[in-house]
């Protein structure tokens, strides 16, 4: 296979976005935009990887060198188009002779899959390779003009005839060509245009001019649908979660219903569990076979085994580790702590830092006490132990396997195995205090 690269093009303002975070880092599915794209290219199998930025969002080149490194980064200053973009990125591909394709940091649906007929029509002679698609309104897209299976040229919608306007085959602005024909070409495109700037889409017309072969490559609307607004940012949104929940379906996770649950680029949930109503996924989640994630939970950064039990109104924060048939009920808080297998903590509790062993019961109201306002401590609670309701564990403490704390405890020291440790005040009683009280505050109220 011929070597691939990729340059990504993400030196737009985005000023229609209305937000002081820069476009291309705005969030699908919990990813970055950019991260799409670049997700994209990794699926092509491109060795080479170019984003190009613009000198007003040093933020997106921040996030791209941390994942890409300082050579993946080319700089347009001042932009002058999609054509000098992507001249911009020449020099970082110094010395790369296979092919290159370009795409958009702003297609956050576009995937390998949709874009590797390009390479197919590279494979078979096409010097030039356009991604096309057939929108249902062809508005303002540039149309593409095409001679048999000869892509001739592009023409903006504002240029356009009658007749060219009727065309349906739209222009995605993605293509590939082999490096030194695409730098070739990118040096002879002018800026003869009201906008004064160097297109992109020169370069069919003048690889026609040259002889070369131009070809095209269709993918479906949604594929390569931009996002330039909020508007558009929930619109693509929506499409990727009806993509991902369709693909979870497919795969054997009962939702009972989909549309209300929210998933993220890579929740991983395994064929035989169920995602009842209402479930956010935020990133870094998998569930495994068996499992149960009821309604109004919200998990990030957590691993769910085996026939475990989330939920309702549970929440699940980076770290948590749910055992195998492990029960976290209603209003239950867990932050970097392993729950062991069969262990259950069912009502309005906090478990932050620490474990849970195999068979404990944590009772309602538990609050794990992990931090004294400065430093993090972990609170260990053995096999088959007993925290009772209402229990505060103060941090670091570790309660034994089979030990039982009573309810309404502080428990500030370690409590052996089998142990009961009480950690409250002693009761006292005072007989007929309530009805003296309330004569008393009778009096008083009379005499006022």
């Amino acid at each position: 296979m011929t070597a691939r690269a990729a340059v990504i093009l993400a030196a737009g303002q985005g000023t229609r976005m209305r937000s002081p975070r820069p476009k291309v880092l705005h969030a699908i599915g919990g990813r970055a935009l950019i991260d799409h794209a670049i997700d994209a290219a990794q699926g092509l199998g491109c060795e080479r990887i170019v984003v190009v930025t613009g000198a007003h969002a040093p933020e997106v080149k921040g996030h791209v060198v941390r994942r890409l490194g300082d050579g993946a980064i080319a700089v347009q200053d001042p932009p002058l188009g999609t054509g000098h973009a992507v001249l911009a990125a020449k020099a970082a591909l110094a010395g790369f002779a296979g092919d290159v394709v370009v795409t958009f940091s702003d297609t956050p649906l576009l995937t390998a899959e949709a874009v590797a007929p390009l390479f197919a029509l590279r494979e078979a002679g096409a010097d030039v390779a356009v991604l096309g698609f057939e929108p249902a309104d062809p508005a303002a897209y540039g149309r593409l003009i095409l001679a048999g299976e000869r892509l001739e040229r592009i023409v903006e919608a504002r240029d356009a005839s009658q007749a060219e306007l009727a065309i349906r085959a739209c222009n995605s602005g993605v293509l590939a060509a082999p490096a030194q024909v695409l730098f070739d070409l990118l040096a002879k495109v002018g800026n003869d245009n009201a906008k004064k700037e160097y297109y992109l889409t020169d370069v069919v017309g003048l690889a026609n001019a040259e002889g070369l072969s131009v070809r095209v490559a269709f993918a479906p609307e949604r594929a390569v649908q931009g996002v330039n607004s909020q508007a558009e940012l929930a619109s693509a949104e929506a499409v990727f979660q009806a993509r991902r929940r369709a693909e979870l379906m497919e795969a054997g996770v009962t939702m009972p219903a989909p549309h209300t649950v929210m998933l993220a680029w890579d929740t991983a949930v395994a064929a035989g569990s169920t995602v009842e109503p209402n479930v956010v996924f935020a990133p870094g989640v998998t569930v495994e076979a068996g499992a149960m994630i009821r309604a109004f939970s919200h998990l990030e950064g957590a691993v769910v085994r085996a026939g475990a039990i989330v939920g309702p109104y549970a929440r699940l924060r980076p770290g948590a580790d749910i055992g195998e048939d492990a029960h976290i009920g209603n209003f239950v808080e867990v932050k970097k702590v392993k729950v062991g297998k069969g262990a259950k903590a069912n009502h309005l509790s906090y478990l932050g830092d620490g474990s849970v062993g195999a068979g404990a019961n944590i009772g309602a109201g538990t609050i794990f006490c992990n931090y004294d306002g400065f430093d993090k401590y972990d609170t260990h609670v053995g096999e088959g132990a007993f925290i009772g309701s209402n229990s505060a564990l103060v941090a670091p403490v570790t309660v034994g396997a089979g030990a039982y704390t009573g309810s309404g405890s502080v428990i500030t020291k370690d409590v052996a195995m089998d142990a009961l440790a009480l950690g409250r005040g002693e009761q006292v009683e005072k007989p007929g205090w309530a009805a003296a009280f309330r004569a008393r505050k009778q009096r008083e109220k009379a005499g006022k």
